[in-house]
């Protein structure tokens, strides 16, 4: 697992080599343990590296790296989990890899078969770019489920690419600039969703995708691997025939995953998910983050399942102030604004697990694959009833319950299995006046339901919609969300995290299977909870599903709450020009009133905005708004704000 960057500019540049090192070092994080460059100054191109060691620790896999015949060089972020099988393969062919790298066994499989015909072939998470030597062409390509991210800018001038945004602007010849059409977005999906950035001019790869520069100017994008067609081949067997089919998948993607010359650990919440993938692991070390908040306590879960299972466990009980002091390095993180506030416990988590162990095998995906979502229960189960009476009247009745104070209605569900179950009925009611299934999953996902909010057009969805929501969150939220908040947290501390549930026949077989399979009177995820059943006493995992979260809403009613006036102030919010004042003032004011938690959406509105003072606001201007007060020690200060760039020449 690394960084990768680089640039083309065929009209030449002096400083190229010079240039590619600055922005590598802007990943120096990601890849403590090795740097490289390679140039060709009369092709004007350069592709730089920062390594992380995992596979194959000798200087034979460092990067840049070139195939046998020296036509195409790699600069790649990732690893290959079927190499060994693939390099016996590639021999055959008469394509040996040099050394025992997956990088090697990369580069030969692109000799051999072209990188459109080798991307189905590979098992694995992976950014890459890759220059052809002999037909001066460029590829970038990125992984099947977007585990690694990879971000460019071109134009007819050149390209830059990079796994960061802050790799590009180190680059210099720009100046960013937020494109208010993706704060937009942003603001519904409290990430920026892909192929977009929030600075104009930037992309970044989708998932499955592979693009072809024949020229800085002239690109051609392909989707190798397309999740609208997942769930076209169902599955006919019975429950126990999938169980038995996906313990296999899953057994096999576990033991390639824990392939490593380094120590491999595993993140364990003591949910369905992390449970399983720890069960099928040998020998694992378990780590899991505590707090010593009671209504966020959760250790104690986690610590049942690794007694059970023999692990060698690790439980760090923290303050939910230590968290919280962590909020100015999260704005800084990857340059790019992010709402999801659990890549605060995720970000300490990866600390802790990084003292012990190099790589952490995750239970990410089991939701969106296995309809671990509210939303996914309730279009397997209720959207038809709800989409057959009138518009009007599931709008006035959403009203209605969105009116009633969210501690009512905690007050009034005590007996219901749900964590917080009136801010779970506001965000059902939320849904209710909506027209299409489409349009209710975006209502149900969104941060700010309120369309006044995000100007944003929904997705539009053609097939079932319990397979429709799943399929849409497996494309979007997961991605964006999901994997970039781990990406990030996760390398930000040269921790490399792998995810075999995300393994592409993992992924294949889990859209095959049908909504009776998936769905019984426990909710989501029956497969998942039966298989884990084999391993694991069911008393150990069953039990209302609360998230990885902290408490933002307490803090923004307490110890935060002058720093987010600060941000949430009218005269600041009207300057920015991206919001509907009153809509936000209001919710504001619905959230300190304590009739309904509006922490998810303002959090939105925070996040942009210390993301829009540290990257454009003078560094002395507003720094005290920026960042929120440390409870126990310095938090760590803004970074310093971009000076505008020189235009590419």
């Amino acid at each position: 697992m690394c960084g990768i960057a680089g640039l083309w500019l065929p009209g030449g540049d002096p400083t190229l080599a010079g240039r590619a090192r600055t922005m590598a070092d802007r990943l120096a994080h990601r890849g403590p343990d090795g740097a490289g460059v390679w140039t060709d100054p009369a092709a004007g191109i350069a592709l730089a590296h920062r390594r992380l060691a995992i596979i194959d620790l000798s200087p034979g896999g460092a990067q840049p790296m070139a195939d046998r015949s020296g036509r195409f060089v790699l600069t790649y972020n990732g690893e290959l989990y079927n190499f060994r099988d693939l390099r016996d393969e590639l021999a055959g062919l008469g394509f040996p890899a040099r050394g025992q790298s997956d990088t090697a066994v990369l580069a030969e499989a692109i000799a051999a078969w072209g990188v459109e015909a080798a991307l189905p072939r590979l098992n694995g998470m992976f950014a890459f770019a890759c220059w052809d030597r002999r037909d001066r062409r460029l590829w970038l390509a990125r992984d099947h489920a977007g585990i690694k991210p990879l971000s460019y800018c071109a134009d007819d001038r050149g390209v830059l690419f990079a796994s960061e945004v802050s790799a590009l602007l180190a680059a210099g010849g720009w100046t960013p600039a937020l494109d208010p059409q993706v704060a937009a977005l942003f603001l519904r999906d409290a990430c920026v969703p892909a192929p977009h950035s929030a600075l104009s001019g930037v992309r970044q790869l989708r998932p499955g995708e592979v693009l072809a520069f024949d020229t800085p100017g002239r690109s051609r994008a392909v989707r190798w691997f397309d999740p609208a067609v997942l769930g076209h081949e169902p599955f006919q067997g019975s429950m126990e025939a999938a169980e038995d089919q996906l313990d296999a998948l899953l057994t096999d993607a576990v033991r390639l995953q824990q392939v490593a010359d380094v120590p491999v650990g595993a993140f364990l919440s003591g949910g369905v998910d992390s449970s399983l993938v720890t069960s099928l692991m040998q020998a694992p070390r378990t780590f899991t983050i505590g707090f010593d908040h009671a209504a966020y306590a959760e250790q104690h879960h986690a610590e049942a399942i690794a007694r059970h299972l023999g692990t060698r466990h690790e439980t760090r009980i923290v303050s939910i102030e230590e968290v919280r002091d962590l909020i100015p390095r999260v704005v800084a993180i990857g340059d790019e604004p992010f709402a999801d506030s659990s890549i605060l416990p995720t970000l300490m988590l990866s600390e802790i697990t990084r003292h012990q162990a190099t790589v952490a095998l995750s239970g990410d995906g089991g939701d969106e694959l296995f309809g671990g979502y509210r939303r996914h229960v309730f279009f397997a189960r209720h959207w038809r009833r709800v989409a057959a009476l009138p518009a009007g009247l599931r709008a006035v009745a959403g009203r209605g319950i969105g009116a009633v104070p969210e501690a009512w209605l905690d007050r009034g569900l005590k007996a219901v299995s749900l964590a917080r179950p009136g801010e779970s009925l506001h965000k059902l009611a939320a849904t209710l006046g909506a027209p299409t299934a489409a349009q209710a999953h975006a209502s149900f996902a969104a941060a700010w339901p309120e369309a006044a909010i995000h100007p944003a057009p929904p997705r539009h969805w053609a097939g079932e919609p319990m397979l429709e929501s799943r399929r849409a969150d497996f494309a979007h939220y997961l991605p964006d969300d999901v994997l970039t908040k781990v990406d990030r947290a996760a390398m930000q501390v040269a921790l490399e995290v792998r995810v075999p549930l995300l393994d592409p026949r993992v992924i294949r077989f889990a859209f095959s299977l049908p909504p009776s399979l998936l769905f019984d009177a426990q909710g989501g995820k029956a497969i998942l909870r039966r298989l884990l059943a084999r391993r694991v006493p069911e008393g150990l995992f069953l039990r209302p599903k609360m998230g990885f979260s902290v408490p933002i809403g307490d803090w923004l009613r307490g110890p935060l709450r002058d720093w987010a006036e600060a941000l949430l102030h009218p005269a600041r919010l009207r300057d920015a020009g991206l919001y509907d004042v009153a809509t936000v003032r209001a919710a504001w004011a619905e959230h300190l009133g304590g009739t309904r938690s509006r922490h998810h959406a303002l959090w939105c509105v925070l996040m942009l905005e210390a993301w829009r003072e540290r990257l454009f606001s003078p560094a002395s201007a507003g720094a005290a708004a920026a960042a929120p007060p440390p409870h126990s020690r310095d938090a760590d200060a803004p970074a310093p704000a971009l000076a505008p760039a020189d235009p590419v020449h």
